[in-house]
């Protein structure tokens, strides 16, 4: 048995036999597949902040989008009133067009 080792030890490069680089790629093999921090939760943490950094932007825009809402509602009560509740006044009749893509 520790003749075999030795015959493979001996087959090796001189410099795959340098001990600093054995501890080199020892190192490098245990924080890429072994640590806490590895190779593949960096990749997912990475994920991970992708898509929030994403749903932020998208959250922005209907905070953007609500904001304006509001302030138009704030101008146009009653517009806001007959659109969102159809209410209408006592003389008057309301008719409701559709678009062909299906929006009122």
């Amino acid at each position: 048995m520790d003749e075999i080792l030795s015959n493979l030890w001996n087959k090796l490069p001189p410099p795959l036999r340098n001990r600093y680089f054995l501890t080199a790629v020892a190192f490098v093999a245990f924080m890429v597949f072994f640590d806490r921090h590895d190779l593949l939760t960096q990749i997912r943490l990475q994920s991970t902040v992708n898509k929030l950094e994403d749903d932020r932007v998208f959250y922005e825009e209907q905070i953007e989008a609500a904001e304006y809402e509001r302030l138009d509602m704030d101008v146009n009560k009653e517009r806001f009133a007959r659109e969102r509740y159809f209410m209408q006044k006592n003389d008057e009749d309301v008719f409701i067009i559709v678009d062909e893509n299906g929006e009122e």
